[in-house]
């Protein structure tokens, strides 16, 4: 190590965790990374990519069973789940081998096993082998990630009740499903084992599922969720759970009184919480907040030298969040101070379709107190969703009434997450609804109902009657 070199530790190899690890390397730093599992964290290893996985035989089972519309004689799809586990197996392999590989070539040292503080700059490591070791950085980043919620209600602990990881490693289709929350995660396993083949229902304890989302796209999901058969039950809240010979059985309170549902299996998706216990924070100044870490506006704790990023810090409890973090965190703790952008955050939801957000919903505008209009493209007008058989969902705009600047893009429709990137760039360049419209958009492609519906903002859509 070269003199005057600084040492960064890495607590967590999760995105954010490996990100900062790599970012500080390429900075000039001697990092080290301590990890106690696998690296990826909850995204690579039971999140983000085994789900798609997953979601992705789905899609092509759905794509089979529209085979003869499209001209095509093909014989009906059987899901071989051993055949797909081992699958998602592979590809999670492969995604977290290559973050190690990824590690090495920068210069990362890895270390596995679980840290926690002795004092501000210096970290006590019990070793996977058995071993102890203490190391001392510089600058210390903490990327712990977070664990899933568990209810605190009767029979929420009973054996074979599911949370987010067990479902991925699931050996059997149950014939019927109970999803406890219609977040992003319950909404996208129960869109997973729809397709799958189970018998859904969702309970949600909210007025409608997906809160964040703009309340026109959760409202169509809903619909077309209620429409393929996933019942869905709002402002109900679960009390308990049973066993019922192999099965169980969920009592449900509901604005009309308590029911009960039936189930082979119930997984709890009510979110997740940042798993900071054990890290011996107590040994230090870092302020925590029902186990959220509290850090300022450049990710640095109340220790300094000592930062904190991805779903350990809460906020918006996403991958690429993190990945956003990690680099922020590796730059500030080697001294280029600068705070950390929020201002454009996209929002992936993989169900089918698919739903994708970016910027203010038409709910949260209106709140601001924000002159707005409000223009709307359905995919059933776009000539490439109507040949790919993927015409449900829209394209909606929200932008400023006075200059037309671009506040919300929110879409639900084919490949939705891949084309909310136009409107997360439109945001971050305080673009308008002319610099879209007026950008050539190609043809046939389903990404023409963005600009459509930034013209129908302007009441000037050209392939639906203007209202």
């Amino acid at each position: 190590m070269l003199p005057g070199t600084k040492q960064v530790l890495v607590i967590g190899g999760g995105p954010g965790g490996y990100i900062a690890a790599i970012r500080a390397a390429q900075l000039g730093a001697a990092v080290t990374l301590v990890e106690k599992g696998s690296l990826g964290g909850t995204c690579l290893n039971v999140g983000c990519m085994p789900t798609k996985v997953l979601l992705h035989t789905v899609e092509v089972k759905e794509a089979i069973a529209g085979a003869k519309e499209i001209g095509l004689d093909v014989a009906e799809a059987a899901v071989n789940l051993e055949q797909l586990r081992k699958r998602k197996e592979r590809v999670v392999r492969q995604l977290t081998g290559g973050v190690g590989m990824l590690l090495k070539a920068n210069g990362v040292k890895v270390i596995k096993g679980i840290a926690s503080f002795i004092e501000a700059q210096k970290v006590k490591v019990k070793l996977a082998d058995g071993g102890e070791e203490i190391l001392t950085g510089d600058r210390i980043i903490i990327a712990t990630g977070s664990t899933a919620v568990k209810l605190p209600i009767p029979g929420a602990d009973l054996p074979g009740i599911w949370d987010s990881d067990m479902a991925l490693e699931v050996k059997e289709v149950p014939e019927r499903l109970l999803v406890i929350g219609g977040g992003v995660i319950g909404t996208e396993f129960a869109n997973i084992f729809h397709g799958l083949g189970s018998k859904v229902t969702i309970i949600e304890m909210l007025p409608r599922i997906l809160p964040p989302v703009d309340g026109e796209l959760a409202a169509s999901l809903t619909k077309e969720f209620q429409r393929r058969g996933i019942d869905i039950y709002t402002d109900s809240r679960l009390g308990r759970i049973e066993e019922q010979g192999r099965g169980y059985i969920a009592t449900v309170a509901g604005p009309e009184g308590e029911f009960k549902v039936e189930a082979d299996r119930v997984l709890i998706a009510v979110g997740r919480r940042p798993y900071t216990e054990g890290l011996g924070l107590e040994n230090t100044r870092i302020k925590t907040d029902r186990g959220l870490i509290l850090v300022d506006e450049y990710l640095e704790t109340a220790e300094p030298g000592v930062f904190a990023i991805g779903d350990a810090i809460g906020g918006v409890m996403l991958a690429h969040v993190a990945f956003a973090e990690g680099e922020r965190a590796a730059a500030n703790a080697l001294d280029e101070k600068e705070p950390m952008d929020y201002k454009v955050v996209p929002n992936c939801i993989f169900t089918q379709p698919e739903v994708a957000a970016v910027g203010l919903t038409e709910e949260q505008a209106r709140e601001q107190g924000e002159e707005i209009v409000i223009g709307r493209f359905p995919f059933q007008a776009n000539g490439k969703a109507l040949i790919q058989q993927e015409t449900r969902g829209m394209v909606k705009i929200i932008a400023s009434a006075e200059y037309g600047e671009i506040l919300g893009m929110h879409i639900m429709g084919p490949r939705a997450t891949e084309l909310i990137l136009e409107g997360g760039l439109a945001i971050k360049m305080e673009a308008t609804l002319e610099e879209i419209y007026g950008t050539i958009h190609p043809h046939p492609t389903v990404g023409e109902a963005i600009a459509e519906a930034a013209l129908a903002a302007e009441k000037r859509a050209l392939h639906i009657p203007n209202r």
